[in-house]
């Protein structure tokens, strides 16, 4: 096939402008509108209205619905997200013809949802049914709301600019059953034509298998990632509102911080990881296996090629690609003189108990007595994470102590002396190395360092293992 699926996320959606013109529109003449499909996000800010802040945790719809004592509560807070979507509404049609398509379908949708949840609470107020077993449907009726708005909206947006756009609605609305997601997804796509029309496409998909249980906030890529497998696309684009650069230029600074232009999937790996997703891994999982090329562009610099990511790429010399990292890690250290000879044992017990609590594992160590597991999650959970291996082990001393893990990552590091220039640059910028992990696979090089060190550690990393070896090579090609 000749087409692209390519995903739109939440912040770019807002700066719906910006993707008319730089993503459906720029350089192309009419004919060439089509041959593709746009997954979309909610726009900005919307998910956590209706769900919960991923950054700050504060309540939306959700969590204020399942934590309500009367209606009041959830019922002014979906309110609120209601009178956001309806100025989004304003903001984009002003009073043409379309602002009226745009609130009736809001109006609708949200008036459905209002319903529902109250013949919810009906229901529950008997003892035979309960409102926790409900709890997870609830949160996939919510977040399709967002992605069904801005997927609608941008429809009707793009119609004004002569753009044969289409609604691909996955999200379930008023149907009767639940088919796994492939045949969602086989069915909806047998109702297009990308030779003349542009499907702009939910991204959330209702079907059997759950999207948000098996990867909450991430159910969007998946959406796209399948869309594209099942589609047999040439390529896969995620629009950003930033490139994918060499580090953080709020850390690094903009005018320090290089765009990479190529890398693999093993790359993305190791940034999801450090929870920089440039894709879910799940979703990589299916572009990898087909052998379709995923580019990561900036919806605000339309003629840059962005970073294509594929499968067998490695760089070309041995280089340090990336310093990227993650902070509020709590490293949690267990230790035991029993432990010689078993280690596999308290291991297994250690990422049982992990998996129990979901707790995101980052790293690891250990030595003949002692396992060290860094962790990303709230304090809360590991200090019942920590009671809970006690109770195990109740001769082991359990520590937590606060970190960040700063990570140098690339296709191929097998660079002589990198971990040695690497601490050397650590010391020089003051910056205490509380431990370090180097594979064999030369992809990734791990220091951990307490977390009031992280912006000092990215600065003195990329300065030593990105900027000096762009020198380096600007000079040998002058």
């Amino acid at each position: 096939m000749s087409h692209t699926v390519e995903k739109i996320g939440g912040t770019s959606m807002s700066q719906y402008q910006a993707v008319r013109d730089n993503i459906v529109l720029h350089n192309r003449k009419p004919d060439g509108y089509y041959q593709r499909m746009l997954v979309v996000s909610a726009f900005g800010g919307i998910t956590d209205g209706l769900l919960e802040c991923k950054r700050t945790g504060a309540p939306g719809v959700y969590a204020t619905y399942a934590d309500a004592e009367d209606d009041s509560a959830w019922e002014q807070t979906l309110d609120n997200v209601c009178n956001r979507m309806a100025q989004i509404n304003e903001d984009m049609f002003a009073q043409t013809p379309e602002r009226a398509l745009a609130d009736s379908f809001l109006q609708d949708r949200i008036a459905g949802i209002r319903d529902c949840l109250h013949h919810l609470r009906q229901v529950c107020a008997f003892g035979q049914f309960q409102l926790a077993e409900q709890l997870q449907t609830i949160r996939e009726l919510l977040a399709a709301m967002g992605e069904a708005h801005s997927a609608h909206n941008m429809v009707l947006y793009l119609r004004q600019s002569g753009v044969n756009a289409v609604l691909m609605d996955l999200t379930g609305w008023r149907t009767d059953e639940a088919l796994p997601l492939d045949d969602v997804l086989k069915q909806a796509l047998s109702r297009y034509d990308l030779s003349s029309q542009l499907p702009v496409v939910t991204g959330y998909a209702h079907c059997k298998e759950g999207l948000m249980s098996r990867f909450d906030r991430g159910y969007s890529e998946m959406t796209f990632s399948r869309l594209a497998v099942l589609s047999g696309a040439r390529e896969a684009i995620i629009h950003k509102e930033f490139h994918l650069s060499s580090a953080d230029p709020r850390l690094a600074g903009e005018d320090q911080v290089i765009p990479i232009g190529r890398t693999n999937y093993d790359v993305t790996d190791q940034l999801s990881n450090l929870g920089m997703e440039a894709i879910h891994p799940q979703a990589a999982k299916g572009l990898r296996q087909q052998d379709i090329p995923l580019r990561v562009r900036n919806t605000f610099e339309p003629d840059h090629e962005g970073t294509l990511i594929t499968t067998n790429y490695r760089s070309p010399s041995p280089c340090v690609e990336m310093v990227a990292g993650r902070r509020n890690i709590f490293a949690v250290e267990l230790f035991d003189q029993d432990m010689v000879g078993r280690v596999s044992h308290y291991a297994e017990c250690f990422t049982d108990e992990l998996d129990g609590m979901r707790l995101n594992l980052v790293s690891k160590d250990m030595n003949a007595n002692t396992l060290t597991y860094y962790i990303s999650g709230n304090r809360k959970t590991v200090r019942t994470l920590v009671s809970a291996l006690q109770r195990r082990f109740e001769n082991a001393d359990i520590n937590t102590h606060k970190v960040s893990v700063v990570s140098a990552v690339g296709s191929d590091m097998s660079i002589p002396g990198l971990l040695a220039r690497s601490v050397a640059a650590l010391n020089k910028a003051n910056v205490p190395v509380r431990a370090v992990h180097q594979s064999l696979r030369a992809v990734e090089m791990q220091f951990i360092v307490d977390d009031e060190f992280y912006e000092q550690a990215v600065v003195s990393l990329h300065d030593e293992l990105v900027q000096t070896h762009a020198e380096t090579v600007a000079l040998a090609v002058a």
